[in-house]
Order: C-alpha cells, then sequence, then structure tokens
C-alpha cells in the first residue's frame, strides 16, 4: 500500500518512536541520533545515544510537533555507560515510567527506570537497572487491567545472543539454519512498576504449520524492535526482522504469546532497518518508524516519520511500502 508518510522532526535525527497517548495527547518518545564519529559496526556502537526528547501533538499528519526538550541524559544516571538506544513510557496511578537500555559501565547493556509525574517529563532515574534485566528495545503493553508487560531483547549489538533462560553465557550463541530462532522475552512488571515480577518468557512465534519459526527464516524471525498492540481482542506482536530489513507481525490471544507469523508490516527502507510504533489516535491507526532519507542513508542519522496503517476486513494489516515508488 502507497500512503502519505509526514516527516516530524525535520530539524533533527530521531529514530525508534515509541507512541502513546495520554491525556488526550500523542506522546513521542524517540532515540536521538547524533554525529558522534564512530565508525559503522556489527555492534551498533555508532548508535551512540546520549540524550532523549519528548514530542507531542493534538494532530498527527497536519499539526504542530512541540519537542518538550530533553527529557533524561546519560549524566543523569548513576550506573551510565553509554549508548541510550529505544526506550518506551506507561502510566500507572499518576506516574509515568520511562524504560530505557543503557551500557553499564562494563559495557552489558541493562535497562533502566525514569519517573515523572508528567508524560513530557523531565524523568528522574533510579539509581541502579531493574534486577535481573539484560538487552535492549523494552516495550511496555497495557493491559487494560492494571497489569503491564515489557518486551524485550535485540540481536547483535543488543546482547541477546549473550544469554539463556534468562542467564549470562560465558561466550554468545546465535542459533543457526534449522535450529529454533532466539526469541524476543516478555516479563510482567511489579506493581510498582519498578521491577520484573517474575522471570522473563519466550515470545515464541510460530509459522503457519504451528511450529516455532527457525534462525535460518530470516525474513520471518525475530531480530529487534518489540511492539504490542490490541485490536479486535487479539495481540499483535510487531518486530524487526533486522539484517534483512522489514516490520513483521504475529498475532496470539494472550500477551505471553505463542504468536502466528501474520506478513509483513513495512518493506525495507533507506537506512539498515527501522524501529517503529503502531497506535490510535482520533479514530485512525498510524506507524511511526525512520528511514535515512534526510541523512542521504546514513543509517546512524535516522528520521522520524508516521504514516496511516489500515487492516483489512480479517484483521491482517496492509503492507506499507517503506520506499515510495514514483
Amino acid at each position: 500500500m502507497k500512503t502519505e508518510k509526514r516527516y516530524l522532526v525535520p530539524n533533527d535525527y530521531m529514530a525508534d518512536p515509541a507512541v502513546h497517548v495520554f491525556d488526550g495527547k500523542l506522546y513521542i518518545y524517540p532515540s536521538h541520533d547524533w554525529e558522534s564519529g564512530i565508525a559503522e559496526n556489527d555492534n551498533g556502537d555508532h548508535f551512540n545515544m546520549k540524550d532523549y526528547h519528548v514530542y507531542s501533538t493534538d494532530d498527527v499528519m497536519n499539526g504542530e510537533i512541540i519537542d518538550h526538550g530533553v527529557v533524561l541524559s546519560t549524566e543523569d544516571i548513576p550506573w551510565a555507560g553509554r549508548q541510550l538506544w529505544d526506550c518506551d513510557v506507561a502510566f500507572k496511578n499518576g506516574k509515568y515510567y520511562m524504560y530505557f537500555p543503557l551500557k553499564d559501565q562494563n559495557d552489558i547493556f541493562r535497562i533502566g527506570v525514569a519517573v515523572s509525574d508528567k508524560p513530557y517529563g523531565p524523568f528522574v532515574p533510579e539509581a541502579n537497572p531493574m534486577k535481573g534485566s539484560y538487552s535492549i528495545d523494552p516495550a511496555v503493553l497495557d493491559d487494560g487491567n492494571g497489569t503491564f508487560y515489557m518486551y524485550f531483547g535485540g540481536l547483535w549489538g543488543g546482547q541477546l545472543q549473550r544469554y539463556r533462560n534468562n542467564k549470562a553465557l560465558e561466550s554468545a550463541v546465535l542459533p543457526e539454519g534449522e535450529e529454533d530462532a532466539l526469541p524476543a522475552r516478555v516479563v510482567r512488571l511489579s506493581e510498582d512498576m519498578m521491577e520484573f515480577a517474575e522471570e522473563p518468557r519466550p515470545v515464541i512465534i510460530l509459522d503457519e504449520n504451528g511450529k516455532p519459526l527457525t534462525a535460518g527464516d530470516t525474513d520471518r524471525r525475530f531480530f529487534e524492535a518489540s511492539w504490542v498492540h490490541k485490536y479486535n481482542g487479539k495481540y499483535y506482536f510487531s518486530y524487526s526482522t533486522g539484517d534483512t530489513h522489514l516490520l513483521c507481525y504475529a498475532i496470539g490471544d494472550n500477551p505471553y504469546g505463542p504468536f502466528t507469523y501474520q506478513g509483513v508490516i513495512l518493506t525495507p527502507v533507506v537506512g539498515w532497518t527501522t524501529h517503529h510504533a503502531i497506535v490510535e489516535f482520533k479514530g485512525k491507526w498510524y506507524l511511526f518508524h525512520h528511514d535515512c532519507v534526510p541523512s542521504e542513508g546514513k543509517t546512524w542519522l535516522r528520521s522520524l516519520k508516521v504514516c496511516e496503517l489500515q487492516y483489512d476486513a480479517d484483521g491482517r494489516i496492509i503492507t506499507i511500502e517503506g520506499i515510495d515508488k514514483r
């Protein structure tokens, strides 16, 4: 599907959007790319983000995009090493909780929490990361009944391959070929939103025959960038395939899965890959994502964009073209 797209922050490089509606306004929580001069590599060292901004709007496709400024930076975080990657924000009991991945001083990704009284921050970080947390790309689902679930994980630079059964390995192991793909993780959050309430579980994605996707199925298997939304009572788990540059999705009946693969949301964009958020606002559904058109293909300088997302009569997402064909 070809659809109108809008760049939301044309004067700066923003990526990895998490998007939510709070108090009738739409809030965007992106990563903040900048030119740090670090060479590209498979560990993602060139994605050397160091702070977060928050944006809000009343009108996704045409309205003013308000920049609320820097709301959290690495120097604010007591345990900080480097690289503030893809965050998310949840609201409960009058507080807003920002969950962020950050390398500690041993260069190990952990997930931290910062708290604010307002959706646009500033956010005050806790002194330590969440116990038992690891890897990247936290995305939080408010299940509507006071229960919140975090989805997280990412391969390669995201370090997920360094863990099995929530324990660190002596050395990283990436499955290959017909081995089961390495899944994302899901965990219920504690009542106070500050810790995991249980051991994280694997997010299993099944193929059309009910079998888990394999590591060699790189056009469909999970790589990074989890997001979950609900539509017509179903849970839609969406994610990036990373090195094959697709946004895909799978559908399940509960927050833990399993989820059955359905198809492609977004075909490859200009740039290495894309993160995203899917949200309903004022009766329409939107796909927030990014590409590298404004930076002429520099994968570490990404630009935030949005387009409308549509479902067919069966609840399947209609595929969107990442690069508009002229």
